[in-house]
């Protein structure tokens, strides 16, 4: 009986697929989460392992690559759900045998597990074979022969094109996988083409330098690259390869190639469908927040026309104060949707960080001071004069205070004392931090996993959802990060990090 690892933080999900599992003759092992997961790995030594890509703690993809460094030969199955496509692929980067969707269909799970199983007895075949080969170079021509069908077979077999060469890296031994990946026949090639004919530069060069002693390499890792085929056509392709030896001395090289042109045409469809998906809700993100300020715009416009045709001059007052709010918000929508867009690189010249910092406190003083929000200036002496995009920490960090007061605006407990500190810390690698913190409303992990999503906003008709991905993106394009720390109730503290240069004297 076939031993399984199932790992789902799902209850129900976890029951019903061990039971459909069982009844299928599978020993099923299962663990409720990936830390336990691990712990029944390492215990029970399964063959196939399936394991939900989203799970507290410990993750499907950490899941995968913990497994994969305690025993690289176990196929991983992933399942994921709606939105998980990019993960899905990482996995398979990472060495993931499949991947399903939820929920799972008997027939996917059926079709997902069959494929694991094959490429498990197959890798078995071609470790074992690969182990052999050595040995069978050493062989008399008797032993060679005697072998040669099973040989033939089991490389004909393999999923994978196999080219092996010689000591002179001719070529003598060409499968049918490789014939479909290179275009040429193995008349073509078997003792007449070198592996400098066929083989990406890179790899007939490390062959090469291998089989003379130059670079002390006996296997090369997995990597991906482009071949050019008989025909002229780029295919990509990920490549490994082995030194063979005689009494420790080279005598051939063998090379492993998987075609990854149907894996690419589906991340290009997936991107493509993603990229789509993202222009649908960009498109309804921007209907929302637009159709928000025209509400503000025609209720302005209508206290404006009373105290037109009734000479109110309060109404007159408060609709023009409507109308000029709202422009004031389209003016904001339309730049940060300018920024956002907009690919720019940093531009550094000399700053000094603590004095920006001190703008942007100058600058949501009034806001915060109409608020009784009390403004903390927390700044490092250590931090003089360096090279910054100063435009871009400007940015970042009068909208992170101005997001910090709004927090404590939004909080319905008035008994706080509020109060905004905005810290600068001198790391060392030449990186400034800025802490931004508050003792606000605060938000739940839900609520802080989105908020660097599209048009996602804690303000309700207040905000457009644009800020904190413009920040997020100066963030990135400084090469710096973001992180945020918050309780409901008690406050939130963002973290940022933004690398400097020494300025030029």
């Amino acid at each position: 009986m076939e031993k399984l690892l199932l790992i789902d933080d799902e209850p129900d999900i976890l029951r019903v697929l061990s039971m459909s599992l069982k009844a299928d003759g599978y020993d099923v092992v299962s663990a409720p989460n990936g830390t336990e997961g691990i712990v029944a790995f390492e215990k029970e030594k399964p063959d196939i392992v399936i394991t939900d890509i989203k799970m507290p703690g410990m993750d499907g993809i950490e899941v995968l690559k913990k497994i994969k460094d305690l025993n690289v030969d176990t196929e991983v199955i992933i399942i994921t759900g709606h939105g998980d496509i990019e993960n899905a692929i990482e996995a398979l980067k990472h060495g993931a045998s499949d991947f399903i969707n939820k929920p799972v269909r008997d027939e996917a799970l059926s079709i997902a597990l069959r494929r694991a199983r094959e490429k498990f007895d197959i890798r078995q075949q071609l470790k074992e074979y690969t182990t052999d080969l050595e040995r069978k170079v050493d062989e008399a021509t008797r032993e060679v022969r005697r072998r040669s069908n099973f040989q033939i077979n089991l490389i004909r077999s393999s999923n994978d094109g196999i080219v092996a060469t010689d000591k002179n890296l001719k070529i003598v031994i060409y499968n049918p996988i490789a014939r479909q990946i290179f275009g040429y026949t193995p008349a073509e090639t078997i003792n007449k083409m070198q592996a400098g004919d066929l083989f990406p530069a890179e790899l007939a060069a490390d062959l090469q330098a291998a089989l003379r002693g130059e670079n002390n390499i006996k296997n090369l890792a997995w990597r991906e690259t482009t071949i050019a085929s008989k025909d002229g056509d780029n295919i990509p392709v990920r490549f490994s390869g082995t030194i063979l030896q005689e009494s420790e001395r080279p005598v051939g090289t063998v090379a492993f190639f998987q075609d990854l042109r149907e894996i690419k045409r589906l991340e290009k469809e997936l991107l493509k469908s993603e990229r789509l998906a993202a222009i649908g809700q960009t498109v309804a993100g921007l209907a929302h927040g637009i159709k928000n300020i025209l509400h503000g715009l025609k209720g302005g416009s209508y206290l404006v026309d009373i105290g037109i045709n009734k000479n109110e001059s309060d109404k007159l007052k408060k609709g023009w104060d409507m109308i000029k709010r709202n422009i004031g918000r389209t003016s904001n929508l339309v730049m940060d949707l300018l920024s956002y867009s907009k690919e720019r690189e940093p531009e550094f010249e000399a700053c000094l960080p603590n004095q920006i910092a001190d703008d942007v406190c100058t600058l949501v003083h009034d806001q915060a001071r109409e608020n009784n929000v009390k403004l903390v200036k927390d700044f490092d002496d250590s931090i003089g004069e360096v090279l910054m995009d100063p435009n871009s920490v400007h940015e970042v960090l009068l909208n992170l205070m101005s997001n910090a007061v709004d927090a404590c605006l939004f909080d319905e407990d008035t008994s706080k004392n509020f109060r905004v500190v905005l810290k600068t810390i001198h790391e060392k690698d030449n990186i400034i931090q800025f802490e931004i913190s508050d003792n606000g409303l605060g938000m739940d992990k839900a609520v802080a996993k989105k908020l660097f999503t599209s048009f996602f906003s804690t303000k309700g008709h207040r905000g457009t959802g644009l800020g904190l991905m413009v920040t997020r993106k100066l963030i990135e394009e400084h090469k710096g990060t973001i992180n945020v720390n918050s309780k409901p109730g008690k406050g939130t503290t963002f973290i940022v990090r933004m690398p400097y240069k020494l300025s030029e004297t």
